[in-house]
């Protein structure tokens, strides 16, 4: 990823990079001390062959509400209407301005098995939302298979270390990463007793206080950050063949004796082998987490038209008046709001799109695209139909002084 610093007065041109430099581990550069980063979250959800609503079909996020921890067999009736998709947003431990956030979007080849593909997805991403809450953990109840070596690392500290950790807490908890929530929602799930069989993809995000980004990226869900009129970057998705991402997996024994048995392999990847990248977000930012019902119907270009356009109706950014470049608002916080709030018109704004797109038999979108590349004598033509579901982020940078100068980005 790119590396950026903070001015004093948060004026900072932009530039793009290539997709390799925007996966370099970022500068160790402290956050200024007098700032701190602000997360406005909503997200919007349609299933896969039910009309779309605005009004109904979304969720806003507040940082004060308690998690509730998840009871296996929860009723579905209790669900969002996304389907097969999932998805959670919980504050990190008691900071209300440090969030976690993901999607799993439930692997639709199991109803052949007779098993809902929804109940690991939305199970697993209530499992992912409780832990979230639950931070920080102490390392003696630590079950994380992941975090056996910091485990060993802290059995062999000499007694100064153990005296300064008796006088720092933080140093007996866990250090939580996109990836350790991924493996705990993961575990949970493999151990709810009802969840016999199933799949997810899964992209999960954390973050911080102090303006960065972490995600895991397994599967063909995924996310884009856009700044200021670009894309400033977009994960890539993982598959093993066409249309066959990687998937987390709870199988059956009987399954796997049949495999071995008649040969066959059931897809079975690990939290291990998600992508993680990290970034240093900047104000006026625009996250967008999605599950592939998103991506197979919407290029990033069409995400970025409606982001812009999106924010631009509503002045958080604007042009920039002594240059040829595009600011954001100074204030982007989530008293700016009349029918809705910023956040959730971008994930309405964008989820509408995506299913007009989905319906859409004449207009070819990045499905049919990629059917064309891999099957060029088949006929598919215009969007994929699907469950659809999109978390959208718009961060805000609060300085101590509100006196500062807005960020500007040449087009």
């Amino acid at each position: 990823m790119p590396t950026t610093t903070f001015a004093a007065s948060r004026r900072r041109t932009f530039s793009s990079t290539t997709r390799a430099a925007q996966q370099q581990q970022p500068k160790s550069t402290p956050p200024a001390t007098q700032s701190k980063f602000v997360y406005n979250v909503a997200a919007s959800y349609i299933a896969k062959g039910h009309p779309y609503d605005p009004s109904t079909h979304i969720f806003h996020f507040n940082p004060y509400n308690r998690v509730q921890p998840p009871k296996p067999g929860r009723a579905k009736s209790s669900r969002p209407e996304s389907g097969q998709d999932a998805f959670f947003v919980s504050r990190l431990g008691t900071n209300p301005s440090e969030v976690a956030l993901g999607i799993a979007d439930g692997v639709g080849g199991w109803m052949d098995s007779g098993v809902d593909p929804a109940d690991f997805s939305h199970a697993f991403c209530d499992y992912m939302a409780a832990a979230a809450h639950e931070y920080p953990y102490n390392n003696n109840n630590n079950n994380n298979n992941n975090n056996n070596n910091n485990n060993n690392n802290n059995n062999n500290n000499n007694n100064n270390n153990n005296n300064n950790n008796n006088n720092n807490p933080k140093s007996q908890q866990q250090q939580l990463t996109a990836r350790n929530l991924m493996q705990r929602g993961y575990e949970a799930v493999c151990h709810d007793p009802t969840i016999k069989a199933g799949g997810s993809t899964a992209v999960v995000g954390l973050l911080s206080e102090s303006g960065t980004l972490e995600v895991a990226n397994l599967g063909d869900s995924g996310f884009v950050l856009l700044r200021l009129n670009g894309v400033h970057y977009s994960s890539e998705p993982q598959t093993h063949a066409f249309n066959t991402p990687y998937q987390l997996s709870v199988v059956p024994p009987s399954m796997l004796l049949r495999a071995a048995a008649f040969g066959g392999a059931q897809l079975m990847d690990q939290p291990r082998d998600a992508e993680v990248t990290r970034h240093r977000l900047r104000h006026g930012d625009v996250l967008v987490l999605a599950s592939d019902g998103l991506w197979d119907n919407l290029f990033n270009q069409d995400i970025l038209r409606i982001v812009s356009r999106t924010m631009a109706d509503v002045g958080a950014w604007t042009s920039a008046e002594d240059e040829a470049g595009v600011q954001a608002r100074a204030d982007l916080g989530p008293q700016q709001r009349s029918i809705a709030t910023l956040q959730s018109l971008l994930a309405m704004e964008i989820v509408g799109a995506a299913k007009s797109a989905s319906v859409n038999a004449k207009l070819d979108g990045p499905f049919a695209k990629e059917v064309k590349k891999y099957y060029p004598h088949e006929a598919w033509r215009g969007g994929k139909e699907d469950d659809i579901c999109a978390v959208v982020v718009v961060v805000s940078e609060e300085e101590a002084s509100q006196a500062q100068a807005p960020l500007k980005a040449k087009l």
